[in-house]
């Protein structure tokens, strides 16, 4: 029989990943990376557990990025100050990233397409949105009267949301596409080049 080494302890890898992230970031990056994947309003306290930071510097890097626009504040209900992720910076987020990969073109055509395809269903329906036919239906089968139209599934429903959502950020990229433009154009004039 031969003898074998029990093998080394393992070490626990979640406290590896963060001490790495801890050496390799500073608190400020951190605490921008913990907000930015938060929606709902936490306290510095919270963020600075997540962040591996004091509160002291948490609050201070929540307040510059507040002053930034990339966080909201809000008053708790115990009269602290909490922080979330602001819906304008992550609105110019996916702007941005729609913008690096499809073209001004595409763009108006995918905008073309999706207002086509949101008509349909308030045609088809005969409501204004997703929310609307929920309601509507949620009170057909209160009243239990005979359906005119048939029942809806999630599916089409989360469908409908999902090209509303995407629609508004494809609004979002080709009004920054376009402003860009404009700036670019003035800069242009500016420097005496012409626009």
């Amino acid at each position: 029989m031969s003898e074998r080494t029990p093998p080394d302890e393992f070490e626990d890898v979640d406290k590896t990943v963060e001490e790495e992230w801890v050496s390799e970031t500073t608190p400020y990056e951190r605490v921008r990376h913990v907000i930015a994947h938060t929606y709902s309003p936490v306290s510095a306290d919270t963020v600075a557990n997540d962040a591996q930071a004091s509160p002291k510097t948490a609050r201070k890097h929540l307040n510059t990025l507040a002053d930034e626009g990339f966080v909201v504040t809000d008053t708790g209900e115990h009269g602290g100050t909490t922080y979330r992720r602001s819906p304008e910076s992550l609105v110019v987020e996916q702007a941005a990233d729609i913008l690096e990969h499809v073209s001004t073109d595409e763009l108006v055509t995918r905008i073309a397409e999706m207002r086509d395809q949101l008509n349909e269903y308030r045609t088809k329906y005969g409501v204004d949105s997703p929310e609307e036919l929920t309601i509507e239906q949620t009170n057909q089968t209160l009243s239990e009267s005979v359906s005119t139209q048939s029942d809806i599934d999630a599916k089409t429903i989360r469908e409908w949301q999902t090209t509303r959502r995407n629609l508004a950020f494809a609004n979002a990229a080709l009004s920054i596409a376009n402003a860009e433009r404009f700036v670019d154009g003035n800069l242009r004039t500016m420097n005496g080049s012409p626009a």
